[in-house]
């Protein structure tokens, strides 16, 4: 079994596109007008639109926040990476502004376009 992503249902999927980008520094690619894969550091994140799930009817996901996941990015640098996110106006609700947490972690948590928790962080040296 080889893991090959994770997948967001979203109902902006031009704007959770283009924050992912915006986040990760990289270029999505877009197989079809309903799909985009984000890759970064061997992950790919893939963000699709409600029409990618339909068939598996009501059992099928939503777009909409998940109160359980948090994707998660390793930076150098995150008051670095705060200030250029937050200079280009791609962040939303900031949960957490860059923070030494009680394990040594520097990290800054903010939402995505669906509510998601995006969680930046670089640990200590």
């Amino acid at each position: 079994m080889e893991f090959t992503s994770i997948r967001i249902i979203t109902a902006d999927l031009a704007g959770t596109t283009a924050f992912y980008e915006a986040v990760t520094g990289t270029t999505a690619h877009r197989p079809a007008p309903v799909f985009a894969e984000v890759r970064a550091g061997g992950l790919v994140l893939a963000l699709a639109a409600p029409e990618t799930v339909a068939g598996l009817g009501a059992g099928a996901p939503v777009p909409g926040p998940n109160r359980g996941l948090v994707v998660e990015f390793s930076v150098p640098d995150v008051d670095a990476a705060f200030d250029r996110l937050q200079g280009s106006g791609v962040l939303g609700e900031v949960v957490l502004p860059p923070t030494t947490m009680p394990w040594g972690n520097r990290s800054t948590l903010f939402r995505d376009p669906e509510g998601n928790l995006v969680n930046l962080f670089s640990r200590p040296a």
